[in-house]
């Protein structure tokens, strides 16, 4: 199992995620496709050229999200987490735009035991995405909730 148990998490550990992305056209047509968000930003480039700052399409951003959360669950959660809890304070500084590459750390923020959960524990993560010039283009705060080791 590659996730953590609750008690193996520290405060302030950093986890910088082997896997790098090159985001794409087709990521972003089919995200925006599956999650039916028609916004022009994602899928209009004439609409962008000619109307936006960015003066091309941006990656829909909820992409980068799940991009971001679905890379840290290897070193971090994979078959340890009970569920997610939540996401607070989601940001996104910069664009991200077709053929960025995006790299990705996690950082334990807090550890605190489940009140209602004996078994369990919650762990409040940072995820942090770059691009390829190491601009920061999205962060949020994850809770998770987490299995404890088995006595």
């Amino acid at each position: 199992m590659a996730g953590l148990y609750f008690e193996e998490f520290k405060v302030g550990q950093i986890f910088n995620h082997p896997i790098h992305r090159t985001v794409t056209e087709m990521d972003n047509v089919l995200f925006s496709g599956l999650t039916h968000n028609p916004a022009r930003l994602h899928l209009d480039e004439e609409y962008c050229r000619k109307h936006t700052e960015f003066g091309q399409r941006i990656m829909n951003s909820t992409f980068t999200l799940a991009l971001m959360v679905g890379v840290s669950v290897y070193e971090t959660t994979l078959g340890t987490a009970v569920g997610n809890l939540g996401w607070d304070e989601v940001r996104f500084p910069r664009p991200v735009f077709h053929g960025d590459t995006l790299h990705f750390e996690s950082e334990v923020l807090e550890l605190r035991e489940s009140k209602s959960r004996p078994h369990n524990g919650i762990v409040i993560f940072a995820h942090r995405a770059y691009n390829q010039r190491d601009e920061l283009v999205a962060v949020c705060k994850r809770s998770g909730l987490m299995l404890r080791k088995p006595a």
